[in-house]
């Protein structure tokens, strides 16, 4: 079963088969943050705090008895094209951060069955949600650096 943790745990940031959430971010230009590239859906902003705010609902759901779910999938997703300034973007990158920290925290928890159902769900298990977070993560992280190769600053 300790295997399965470390697994778990690197499989969330891990960058053997792609870019990792990082790299991704590091040197974004400032003044490309909210650009949207023609032909493609989000700003590198509107990505990373998709990513952010995603990951930490998931994050609450996985600890948090009092959950409330969102009411609409448009909560996930923030409504500027463009951060309001440098702190907000490094701000939404380092609470990404540090919640990914938290969720290789859970993954490596010994005292915390994987497989069972989280208490306040409806039959998911706290390793269903961490592979859900790891997928959901490597695709947007994907398109951030599409978004990139798209404005030259990759």
């Amino acid at each position: 079963m300790r295997q399965l943790r470390e697994l778990l745990a690197r499989q969330l940031d891990w960058e053997d088969a792609h870019v990792g959430y990082s790299r991704a971010v590091s040197d974004f230009p400032v003044e490309l943050r909210g650009v949207t590239p023609p032909g493609l859906a989000h700003s590198g902003w509107q990505l990373i705090e998709h990513l952010r705010q995603a990951q930490f609902d998931i994050l609450d759901f996985c600890v948090n008895p009092g959950y409330v779910e969102p009411a609409s999938m448009a909560e996930y997703w923030p409504a500027n094209a463009a951060p309001l300034n440098d702190s907000e973007w490094a701000t939404s990158v380092e609470r990404f951060q540090g919640d990914l920290r938290s969720l290789k925290a859970l993954a490596l928890d010994d005292t915390l069955d994987l497989f069972a159902a989280i208490p306040h769900g409806t039959g998911q298990t706290y390793l269903r949600e961490l592979l859900l977070v790891a997928d959901h993560n490597a695709y947007h992280v994907g398109q951030l650096v599409a978004v990139r190769q798209a404005l030259n600053c990759w």
